[in-house]
């Protein structure tokens, strides 16, 4: 379950383009209304339009295509959110939620028919059915998404299925909870005011009408107005007080809930998890577990693969041209930190008369550089010298998207000058990364070092496959008219 309270960190400066929240974990707090969404709309939609298409085409439910039906239902939960992203103004969020679902819904689809294709399955399939199947669900997803999340955003009629709650702790964090509540309606849960031993002047300005009397009268007033949830936002150093906070709502039926302030920490990949029964939350975290791991490392084999089939002329003419143009070997190899700051080897086409093994020493190449060589200037202005590390990427050293590896005498120089810069180092690096479609691909100075980092972490924040595709197309535009490519 990711913890969604905290505002989200922005990057100093460049381009910045909203991600979007993942919305998909289904929790106690969720109404049933909710639940019913979470955990059923996706799945169902495209089943029902499937079914649509068969009794059009006179089709049965036969074998392949209950196997279809069973792949997309348990398929496409994880591959889609739950509902629109409601920071973006009306017109915006309905065009991005369509193209969102619809490049997920085409990511799903290629996983359907590769397991059709292996199963020997596809010719006793109705083309026409299918090709309708998959153009006419990502519409129907998107009606369905954006019908279904305005009916549970509708203010409830007379308070119907409202369930009240009160936070013990009138702090900024339990603002900032009430505030979401009361952005995701469909929730259904409404903060009837707040209790703490601290003087008004203490609490938020926007809570000073809000306090409903000290800790010590939260239980009696709690039973006595039939409370359904308790958030305390306390400090965690506050534990006298919570103890005595929960022996005082042992005699209620309110569901607890302790809501711990980690706003001093610069979280990644926060989660809950549990360690045989003992509960732990992940403050510093690998985004690719699991089966985001497994999805992660099959796209990665898949581009790469695809990249080195399509463009193997094009490398070995370039190859050609580096060994003629100048005396040294095609490729230039370099010690750089991977995955958990281990050394790996990365791969380019040598671009430059030295070569410099990273470790001891590196110096940032600037324009008009003496040491690059004439194929080379072209080579390093389209990013071609970057190919090679197709096969660091097939090797399982490097990944497509991820954060720029940096050689290992400018981590040394960094890593203690920067917060936060050895986190980058939590996934395996890329060949693009966000940093680098936002601007921030040249530099060796302090500022742009720390604004290239701040774009590392938003990505390991928010990583999903679909911001992989986005930056890889991005990388496509900004290759051609990079200024600080030299």
């Amino acid at each position: 379950m990711n913890i969604e309270l905290m505002e989200r960190p922005r990057a100093p400066t460049g381009h910045y383009v909203p991600l979007r929240d993942r919305t998909t974990d289904v929790s106690a707090s969720d109404s049933f209304a909710s639940f019913a969404l979470k955990a059923l709309l996706y799945p169902i939609t495209p089943v029902l339009t499937l079914l649509a298409c068969l009794a059009v085409w006179d089709e049965t439910l036969r074998g392949p295509y209950f196997l279809i039906c069973v792949l997309v239902f348990f398929g496409i939960a994880d591959a889609l959110d739950v509902l629109p992203a409601r920071n973006l103004p009306a017109g915006t969020r309905a065009l991005r939620s369509l193209a969102d679902i619809t490049l997920r819904w085409i990511m799903l689809l290629g996983f359907v028919w590769l397991v059709i294709k292996l199963s020997e399955l596809g010719y006793t399939l109705n083309r026409p059915l299918l090709w309708t199947w998959a153009a006419v669900t990502p519409l129907a997803l998107w009606i369905a998404e954006h019908v279904a999340g305005e009916l549970l955003n509708r203010p409830p009629r007379n308070g119907a299925g409202i369930r009240t709650a009160v936070v013990a702790g009138a702090t900024p964090l339990g603002e900032q909870l009430e505030q979401q509540l009361r952005a995701h309606a469909a929730m259904r849960i409404r903060i009837c005011g707040y209790f703490d031993d601290h003087d008004s002047r203490r609490a938020p300005p926007a809570l000073h009408g809000s306090l409903l009397g000290p800790l010590s009268e939260l239980g009696a007033w709690v039973q006595q107005h039939r409370i359904d949830i308790v958030y305390i936002t306390l400090p965690i150093s506050s534990d006298q007080r919570i103890v005595e906070l929960l022996e005082s709502l042992r005699d209620s039926t309110a569901s607890i809930y302790f809501v711990p302030d980690f706003t001093c920490y610069e979280l990644v990949q926060p989660r809950f998890d549990v360690v045989e029964g003992i509960p732990v939350i992940a403050v510093c975290e690998s985004p690719f577990y699991g089966l985001r791991g497994v999805a992660k490392r099959l796209s990665d084999i898949a581009i790469a693969g695809g990249a080195l089939l399509l463009l193997a002329p094009l490398l070995l003419l370039i190859a050609l041209a580096v060994r003629l143009s100048s005396p040294g070997p095609a490729l230039f190899r370099q010690r750089r930190y991977g995955l958990d700051g281990r050394q790996i080897e990365v791969l380019k086409f040598r671009s430059m008369t030295v070569t410099e093994d990273g470790e001891r020493s590196y110096t940032q190449v600037t324009r008009d550089d003496a040491r690059v060589t004439r194929i080379g200037q072209l080579l390093r202005k389209t990013s071609l010298d970057e190919l090679p590390q197709l096969f660091n990427v097939l090797n399982g050293d490097m990944s497509i998207v991820g954060p720029r590896p940096h050689a290992i005498a400018v981590n040394e120089n960094y890593r203690r000058r920067i917060p936060g810069y050895m986190v980058r180092h939590k996934i395996k690096p890329g060949i693009t990364g966000w940093a680098q479609v936002n601007g921030h691909r040249g530099g060796d100075d302090l500022d742009s070092m720390t604004q290239r980092i701040a774009f590392d972490l938003e990505y390991l924040r928010h990583w999903s496959l679909g911001l992989d595709f986005v930056i890889l197309l991005r990388t496509c535009r900004v290759i051609w008219k990079d200024c600080h490519a030299y």
